[in-house]
């Protein structure tokens, strides 16, 4: 039992419903309501899909082309950070994204990858059903705990248009702002983390 609960906490931790709600809020603030509840399931089933894969094959994947999880977390920060410039400013990608702009799916970018199925929810999913220590019953149910980690998350997005009833239009163009903001600072805290983690490499040249 004290294993399956630090294994939720785990997938809680680093899928991070209350972040990812955040972000939500701020890139959907253009969205129709209906559009958004569409929008959230599909995150929710697009970061399903890629955590699960890499439950199944990311020990082999990952140690076949030779990639650490530091390179993904400093390459989601970068692109957060981006997008975050974006959301502050009212251009770009993240503009076109709230308001729904053909041939961009925000549910796959910036939500699905790098936010819900982020580098560290990755390496959760890798390590806790590790080949090597843990049976297959176990990383079912690991598995399971995943998936209800995923749930909580939708259960959060569809409360998004409660929150917009409450903002109105004005307050809804301000949350995108304090949103890019915040997210531009997380951004910051996953490159630094990721250099902390990459400095070993350097201290030899």
């Amino acid at each position: 039992m004290d294993q399956l609960v630090a294994d939720f906490l785990t997938f809680f931790t680093t899928v991070d419903p209350i972040g990812t709600l955040t972000i939500f809020v701020g890139l959907t603030a253009n969205a129709a309501p209906e559009e958004r509840g569409r929008i959230a399931r599909r995150a929710i089933a697009y970061s399903a899909v890629i955590l699960l894969v890499f439950i199944v094959l990311g020990q082999l994947f990952l140690g076949s082309i030779g990639i650490q999880l530091a390179s993904f977390q400093l390459a989601g920060g970068v692109i957060f950070f981006l997008f975050g410039l974006q959301m502050v400013f009212g251009s770009g990608a993240a503009a076109e994204s709230s308001g729904g702009a053909e041939g961009h799916d925000i549910a796959v970018y910036p939500l699905a990858v790098p936010s819900i199925a982020s580098p560290g929810a990755i390496l959760a999913s890798v390590v806790l059903t590790d080949n090597r220590e843990f049976s297959i019953v176990e990383q079912i149910t690991t598995s399971c705990l995943l998936l209800a980690v995923l749930g909580i998350t939708l259960i959060l997005l569809l409360q998004a248009n409660r929150i917009y009833a409450y903002l109105g239009k004005a307050g809804s163009s301000l949350v995108v702002r304090v949103m890019g903001m915040i997210l531009a600072g997380l951004a910051v805290e996953m490159i630094l983390q990721a250099f902390v983690e990459l400095k070993p490499m350097f201290d030899g040249v």
